[in-house]
């Protein structure tokens, strides 16, 4: 007991956050449960892994080794955590925020960002024993290996660097022995040139017009990271006036609707288009580029596709076969996932195109700004490192399987969308990296809207019904000012008033007692009665400027990387998105077999009963169908279809 107490007295953040001078009965028992928890923990499974302590009478080296191999999970400081969770369930959170010292201990600061756990179910003792954990966890030594371009995605073999991608050019980071960062400016001066030609009219279309739409075609990474940059900087008042005269659109889903969306109201002759795919294989994205392709060329002609079409890939020869010129290719590496392409060329070239690349290098500063925070401060200090291991304790440890990600900014509308792919895709896991199943649940269910159009939707769940802990993002400085007279605060500012106040009311809630003081019917307490002690983080934006979102990127992408190297899962792989586009490609296959030899699907075609019910049913209905002669995107003679069969 007493060398577990020494241990929490000296630890790095009860040394560098909190004052040692106890202020209330309460924190003082919070002191004294912290100090018998851990040594609880031990004396149930110190046979475990007991290699960090200096006691005498130590197991042989080949149960050390054996007990090494063992999960996290079964390591005294998770332990520790377990037993912990009973203090802290008996404790509210209306309670714990009138303590200014722990608020105070529970804010942190970097660069203009502002970020408040003190709403998290959380105490001094927890955050300790959440970063003792990050020890034994080795957090500090897999963060170093990422940054160092280790080969730590191991079932692909190969290096997580997206944090290369944003890199000073003066930087140095080596794969198998290769510098890698100027390959990186490589391809950013590449885009430069070529971003800076289109957008100054000096590259022009098929027949000499300027190129003023751009339509990004891509799915998944190559969409959602995108496609967020651009929403968030759209109103930015400097952004706004260099997108000017330009639109960028994204095409990403296979059905034909999202097409016409696309491309609706778009003049092939001023029109440019990105095709990014990292193999130029991936289905629905090369379906979309033919698609585009046709639209393009029926007008144009086939030699259009080398001044409207450009490619961001790695697969020159299908790139070629594809009719795009090779040198309008736009590479990046196997060492950057999908989802963490955003700062490659993935989501610089289309952006570039809009905003110009000046403004995309303010944002890949912001995304470096946080890479280095991450790296280099203390855990007691990292942001990125405390949201992950405040995740962690909620999901984990307190059994709390969803998080709302919930911008109160317009302009960030489509960041939880985002976020949604980069957690859930990187850290849903089963097994560890070394792929054992895991003993615990890792990732969670991320979901969001902006404020105030989610409190019209699912706040009442989550003040009400589940648990569910959420982010709440805000802005100092509004891209948009609007302040009518008369009115006793501006537009942003009412916004901002529902972002304060959200958090207050699912951490504090309204009990009986505050009721009956307000004289509320007998019979409406139950339903007007807030339980509160629901957790929260704050994070304050000064402005939304490129800087900013890069900042904000950076911040959740680490984040995530965190959350996986603590659950030791591989945060950089994505075998679970695979079994279904195998199982797509045979149906696909049969379809066409059943439409080409008018047939059923019958049962010696191996889909189980439902699917191939199902699947004849759609095909029943299909050939039923008469479709209006289409005439707005695809003119009749493009396009195979029911309403235009008696034109082929």
């Amino acid at each position: 007991m007493q060398q577990a107490a020494i241990a929490l007295q000296s630890s790095s953040w009860h040394g560098a956050h909190l004052h040692t001078r106890p202020q209330a009965g309460r924190r003082q028992h919070a002191r004294r449960g912290a100090a018998v928890q851990p040594q609880a923990a031990f004396a149930q499974i110190g046979h475990t892994d007991t290699s960090h302590m200096s006691s005498a009478g130590s197991s042989s080296s080949s149960s050390q080794r054996e007990a090494k191999r063992l999960p996290i999970a079964y390591s005294p400081e998770w332990m520790a955590l377990r037993e912990h969770t009973k203090e802290v369930e008996s404790l509210h959170l209306r309670d714990l925020l009138v303590d200014e010292e722990r608020t105070d201990s529970l804010v942190r600061e970097h660069n203009g960002l502002y970020v408040d756990f003190s709403r998290q179910n959380v105490t001094e003792t927890t955050m300790q024993l959440l970063l003792n954990l990050a020890e034994r966890a080795k957090l500090r030594t897999k963060m170093n290996a990422m940054f160092a371009g280790e080969h730590i995605n191991n079932t692909e073999d190969r290096a997580v660097l997206h944090t290369a991608l944003r890199m000073p050019r003066d930087e140095e980071v080596y794969v198998e022995g290769e510098n890698v960062v100027p390959d990186v400016w490589s391809v950013l001066d590449k885009i430069k040139d070529f971003s800076d030609r289109v957008r100054d009219g000096e590259w022009l279309g098929a027949t000499g017009k300027p190129l003023t739409d751009v339509v990004a075609i891509g799915i998944g990474g190559s969409y959602l990271g995108p496609l967020f940059v651009h929403t968030a900087m759209q109103f930015d008042e400097p952004c706004k006036e260099l997108a000017r005269g330009r639109r960028l659109r994204f095409l990403a889903n296979v059905d034909p609707v999202d097409v016409a969306k696309a491309l609706n109201g778009l003049n092939p002759e001023t029109t440019l288009v990105i095709v990014i795919s990292k193999t130029f294989t991936t289905t629905e994205t090369m379906l979309n580029a033919r698609t585009v392709r046709t639209w393009l060329t029926a007008e144009l002609g086939q030699e259009a596709v080398a001044k409207h079409m450009v490619a961001v890939s790695t697969n020159l020869k299908l790139v070629r076969e594809f009719g795009i010129d090779p040198e309008n290719a736009f590479g990046f590496w196997d060492w950057v996932g999908g989802r963490y392409s955003v700062t490659s060329a993935v989501g610089i070239l289309p952006l570039a195109l809009q905003y110009g690349f000046e403004k995309m290098e303010e944002f890949l500063q912001g995304a470096h700004d946080i890479d280095c925070h991450y790296r280099d401060a203390p855990f007691q200090d990292n942001i990125p490192v405390l949201m992950g291991l405040l995740s962690i304790w909620n999901s984990t440890f307190l059994g709390r399987s969803s998080v709302a990600v919930l911008p109160y900014c317009q302009a960030l509308a489509k960041f939880p969308s985002h976020i949604q792919q980069v957690a859930m895709e990187s850290v849903g896991k089963q097994v560890s990296v070394d792929g054992e199943p895991l003993p615990f649940k890792a990732g969670e269910i991320y979901f969001g809207e902006p404020g105030t159009n989610g409190q019209h939707s699912f706040y009442q769940l989550i003040h009400q019904g589940r648990v569910v802990p959420c982010e709440f993002i805000g802005v100092v400085k509004s891209q948009q000012s609007v302040y009518l007279k008369g009115e006793l605060v501006s537009n942003h500012d009412e916004l901002m008033c529902n972002f304060f106040a959200q958090a207050d009311a699912l951490a504090i809630g309204k009990d009986s007692v505050t009721l009956r003081a307000e004289n509320v019917p007998e019979y409406l307490i139950p339903h007007k009665t807030f339980s509160g002690n629901r957790p929260s983080t704050s994070l304050l934006l000064p402005s939304l400027s490129p800087y900013r979102v890069g900042q904000l990127l950076a911040l959740y992408e680490n984040r995530v990387a965190t959350q996986g190297f603590m659950w030791n899962v591989n945060a950089f792989d994505q075998w679970g998105v695979e079994l279904g586009k195998v199982l797509a490609s045979r149906v696909r296959t049969m379809m066409h077999t059943a439409r080409t030899r008018s047939r059923r699907i019958t049962i010696t075609d191996g889909f189980n009963p439902s699917t191939r019910k199902m699947i004849n049913r759609y095909l029943d209905g299909k050939n039923q169908m008469l479709y209006p002669e289409p005439q707005d995107i695809f003119p009749c003679d493009l396009i195979h279809s029911e309403g235009c069969e008696a034109r082929w």
